[in-house]
């Protein structure tokens, strides 16, 4: 009996990519013992400031537990701080530390350069396209982490 073929899966497709590049990020910023997702927060709490963990999720497309289980190394590493809020004790708030602030500064440079890689290798403008095209998908309406 031959097997048969699936049909094209997008899920399939866009995981694929995100494993690679996701590696390939890793790798550049291996040096500073950073991953990219780790990167990637730290660079959004750059941006953001302080912020609730549940904000912090919705600002990275990620659910709240996947996320607090990626802030407990950057904690204990002492790159951010996880506390109550005062203003609401069921809310958890998340600050970049200035040593996570350094360590962001360090891995700037090692981002930037596959950054270039790839948009070199990709074409910048397709790079771009890619992202406006991705950032499109967060809009179709699924509710992934609905409880």
């Amino acid at each position: 009996m031959a097997a048969q073929t699936a049909p094209a899966c997008n899920s399939m497709a866009l995981r694929k990519a995100a494993r690679y590049l996701g590696a390939t990020y890793d790798k550049a910023l291996a040096p500073v013992g950073l991953r990219s997702t780790q990167f990637s927060i730290l660079q959004k709490l750059s941006n953001q400031g302080e912020t609730t963990i549940t904000h912090l999720a919705d600002m990275i497309a990620m659910d709240r537990t996947t996320l607090a289980t990626n802030l407990k190394p950057l904690a204990r590493e002492g790159l951010v701080t996880v506390e109550h809020s005062a203003a609401d004790r069921r809310a958890r708030i998340v600050a970049l530390t200035p040593d996570g602030n350094a360590r962001l500064k360090a891995a700037l440079p090692l981002w930037r350069a596959v950054q270039v890689q790839f948009e070199d290798t990709f074409g910048a403008e397709k790079a771009s396209q890619l992202r406006a095209l991705l950032d499109e998908v967060l809009d179709t309406g699924f509710q992934p982490w609905a409880e």
